[in-house]
């Protein structure tokens, strides 16, 4: 059974700590949860709402259509009730928040004790036990009874994954200004500074963040910045000063819709080749793509590993949609450990000799770039031992999904049962040569949260194969793929 709950209200009301209670309660019982977050750029007011997703079986995304709808104010109620099923609860009418944790617990079978439980962890103890106490006692309702399950489930998001896989890969500093959804990255960091033993300084802006970041790189410690689109354009020219002196430098690109300030809280696959072309002239850099919080921790660890062996920027791409939503698994990342590597000597942002004197002697630029060349060749050599591309689902199938980043979880949901593969990249440079004979033959449905396909085109410039434009599924409205919808699409396109 798959349930859909949706908790909606102004910024202020407590959406958030109702979906957060209830998941984590979820996950307890052994159940798989996902949730995600929808709300608007105001402190107070507007309309904020979140969709939990859970059932016995792994679940990685939403549904459009709705068991339950927890309404804290009318507008909730106006907005989505006509996703609302037939047989579907309407949750409203009170004003105190917590009044519906008790009203939900009940609603799923909950013992009190249990809830009562979980409430101390939470600030006003007293208060939040009477409200849900007064819920849990009105409610009547009997929607479906939670059991035990036993696993080892663990519930995170994506912030949390990059966060304590820099950490695990030996993080000395994180310099960043504040963007979201990057902003979570510098808030896990700097609370886990002292026990974790690592800096996190908020500089006045990117472009300080990105050189601060490189200076403290030169003189060998792991530094890592972090920032949305926006940002990571005003880092490029520091990019490709990373790339000209060669120091070590992981960069986490958390997007979200653009241009300029676009729908700064929505999410977006927008910045594809912005990661991959940001900056002047030819240098090296490694491009990976995450799509659910344990791909955090392990490709996180991959680029400070590249990072440091190689002297070169490395680039991790996020999107709002997987840095803040909640995923249950099972799994435990694999960190890759790697060792610093730096070198006490002159740095030049100009092309320079082996000892670092700026030089404009042709034979010497020449073998700089034939150096940055087999460089090149080498991390796209090494980056086959590592696992750049994931294929899930039917292995004969002779059609196939490709999509890349936070589309995982959707896509995953939605072809459960479906005739179909999913080809998941997580490499996005170096682009492996394995990817063009796994394609090739196939009906290839592309599926990204952006309106040019970028992915598309990287693997028609790659391997020669175009995608069919009907057999793109582009989203690019500021919002994430829902699970019953996308399979709708899916199967409208399989041969």
């Amino acid at each position: 059974m798959r349930v859909n709950i949706l908790f909606g209200g102004k910024a202020g009301q407590g959406p958030n700590i109702l979906t957060h209670l209830l998941g984590e309660a979820l996950v307890k019982k052994g159940y798989s949860v996902f949730y995600a977050r929808d709300y608007q750029s105001v402190i107070r007011g507007g309309h904020n709402f979140n969709v939990l997703t859970f059932s016995e079986e792994p679940v990685f995304s939403n549904d459009n259509e709705l068991d339950v709808l927890v309404a804290l104010d009318e507008d909730t109620e106006n907005i989505h009730k006509k996703n609302l099923k037939k047989q579907g609860i309407l949750l409203k009418g009170e004003k105190e928040n917590m009044y519906y944790a008790g009203a939900v617990f009940r609603l799923f079978g909950f013992d009190f004790g249990f809830l009562q439980e979980e409430l101390k962890k939470l600030k006003n103890y007293e208060e939040n036990l009477k409200n849900t106490k007064e819920g849990y006692e009105k409610e009547r309702t009997s929607f479906f009874k939670v059991k035990d399950i036993k696993n080892n489930n663990y519930f995170q998001n994506g912030s949390q994954g990059i966060s304590q896989g820099a950490v695990k890969s030996g993080l000395d500093i994180y310099y960043a200004y504040p963007m979201t959804p990057a902003t979570s990255i510098l808030n896990e960091l700097a609370e886990k500074q002292i026990e974790e033993n690592h800096l996190v300084l908020e500089l006045e802006n990117e472009i300080a963040v990105i050189n601060a970041a490189i200076g403290s790189a030169i003189i060998g410690a792991k530094a890592m910045v972090g920032t949305s689109g926006g940002g990571f354009d005003l880092m490029t020219e520091g990019l490709s000063l990373a790339g000209m002196v060669k120091v070590p430098l992981v960069v986490y690109l958390s997007q979200r819709p653009g241009p300029a300030t676009g729908v700064p809280t929505y999410t977006s696959q927008g910045d594809l080749d912005l990661a991959r072309y940001a900056g002047h002239g030819e240098f090296n850099r490694i491009v990976l793509a995450p799509g659910d919080p344990k791909e955090c921790q392990e490709l996180i660890s991959q680029a400070f590993y590249f990072s440091q062996k190689y002297k070169i920027p490395v680039i991790v791409l996020s999107d709002k949609h997987l840095a803040e939503s909640f995923y249950t698994l099972e799994e435990k990342p694999k960190i890759t450990s790697s060792k610093k590597s730096a070198v006490l000597k002159k740095y030049s942002s100009y092309e320079h000799t082996k000892e670092g004197i700026s030089t404009e002697d042709t034979s010497v630029i020449k073998a700089n770039f034939e150096a940055r060349l087999k460089t090149g060749k080498d991390i796209a050599k090494e980056a086959e031992k590592f696992e750049s591309f994931k294929l899930h689902g039917k292995k004969q199938s002779k059609n196939i999904v490709v999509s890349w980043g936070s589309t995982k979880g959707a896509i995953l949901d939605s072809i459960k049962d479906v005739d179909c593969r999913f080809l998941q990249v997580l490499y996005i440079e170096p682009f492996s040569e394995k990817i063009k004979s796994v394609l090739q033959g196939k009906n290839i449905i592309l599926v990204e949260n952006n309106a040019t396909a970028q992915l598309g085109n990287l693997i028609a410039e790659k391997t020669g194969i175009f995608i069919e434009e009907n057999n793109k599924i582009l989203r690019y409205d500021g919002r994430p793929f829902l699970a019953d919808e996308l399979k709708e699409e899916i199967k409208n396109r399989l041969k």
